[in-house]
């Protein structure tokens, strides 16, 4: 069973003893902003507040979300959309995947459950001499400094021109090359474009596997199965104001705040399902 049919599955034992809500509004960024940061997710909102993320830089999925008439999704129900992250592709999987993203801070909010601020960028992986960290995704800022602190950095990319050997550090093309790895950071859009469980083959001995990222919403119990030692997300606040940042292509982590969450800290589905009253 892949992690997306987990997921539903999950969502659906959710619908079968809570009442779901439904989608209020999708929020997408401008076009002119789209290689800004604060234009690389869209965000599904639902009628009790809750807001999910999804990135959308991948191929062209900003274009077909902004080229297309998304009016008709706020008479669906958010289960309904959820399910496209599992039975479609291209911008309607991700619509699916930022709509998971949405019931799973819904669940998190009914039964009380709230995870730890962190500002963290590097997962909690408080890297050491001797470490070799493995990176998925090129993160320039990080890449810096942990190449300036000494630590051997291999970063996994599926860009073929960014691959080679640089001064501190390598970037490969091939998953294999993180199996020296001690400690991984992952981007959550391997969630997205369904590479996690072939990147967690070779990471089998690392000690720490952190996922991170804006859109790292989902029930962490699939991830956490598989290897996952720690999820690292983003807690909206403020969802009103969230939305017209994101819609208005401005910054937005005013209106939120990171959080990290151990796999020793999370309770698991099953005991959170059993607080709904």
């Amino acid at each position: 069973m892949n992690i997306a049919v987990e997921l539903i599955a999950q969502l659906e034992r959710f619908a079968q003893v809570s009442t779901l809500p439904r989608i209020r509004a999708l929020h997408l960024p401008p076009a002119d902003r789209a290689e800004s940061k604060d234009a690389e997710f869209c965000a599904l909102e639902l009628d009790d507040d809750a807001i999910g993320l999804s990135y959308v830089l991948l191929d062209d999925t900003l274009k077909q979300l902004l080229k297309n008439d998304h009016r008709s999704i706020t008479d669906m129900t958010a289960l309904d959309v959820a399910r496209w992250h599992r039975d479609a592709d291209g911008s309607r999987r991700t619509l699916g995947f930022a709509a998971v993203n949405a019931l799973s801070r819904c669940f998190f909010d009914r039964v009380g459950f709230c995870p730890e601020t962190s500002s963290d960028s590097l997962g909690q992986m408080a890297p050491v001499a001797g470490d070799h960290i493995g990176m998925i995704g090129f993160f320039p800022p990080l890449v810096r400094k942990l190449v300036a602190a000494g630590i051997r950095l291999t970063v996994l990319e599926l860009k073929a021109e960014l691959a080679g050997e640089f001064e501190g550090y390598s970037v490969s093309l091939n998953a294999e090359d993180l199996s020296s790895c001690n400690k991984v950071l992952s981007t959550s859009t391997v969630l997205l474009n369904d590479t996690l469980e072939h990147i967690l083959a070779p990471c089998a001995r690392a000690e720490i596997f952190a996922m991170v990222g804006p859109s790292a919403g989902c029930l962490p119990d699939a991830l956490f199965a598989r290897g996952v030692t720690l999820v690292g997300g983003t807690w909206i606040n403020d969802g009103r104001a969230f939305a017209e940042a994101l819609n208005a292509g401005q910054p937005w982590s005013g209106f939120a705040r990171k959080f990290a969450l151990k796999r020793e800290d999370y309770p698991g589905f099953e005991a959170l399902l059993g607080r709904l009253p």
